[in-house]
């Protein structure tokens, strides 16, 4: 993870790994639970999915929306876009 130019995950550990170790993370991050709290911290993030939906916040550990259309929106073109930005950021954060 460390040597990555960025690193895509979901909203899980590995996002939080590359996070401790200094790497751009772009996050499929479902708003089941409030990004301002439990997103990647201190590098370069990309959040990716509708962080407006019908689900946010409430920790559903199971979608209650049929289709996840909160991620299922999100298209390879953007992830790639989001990685693409993401990895030619220069200089990461430190905390």
């Amino acid at each position: 993870l460390a040597g990555a130019s960025a690193v895509v995950a979901g909203n899980t550990g590995p996002a939080h790994l590359a996070a401790a170790v200094g790497t751009p993370v772009v996050s499929l991050f479902a708003p089941t639970v409030p990004a301002a709290r439990w997103a990647p911290f201190g590098v370069p993030l990309a959040l990716l999915g509708d962080q407006q939906a019908p689900c946010k916040d409430s920790r559903a550990r199971e979608c209650p929306v049929d289709g996840h259309p909160c991620l299922s929106s999100v298209s390879a073109d953007e992830v790639a876009a989001a990685v693409e930005i993401l990895a030619s950021v220069e200089e990461v954060p430190t905390r």
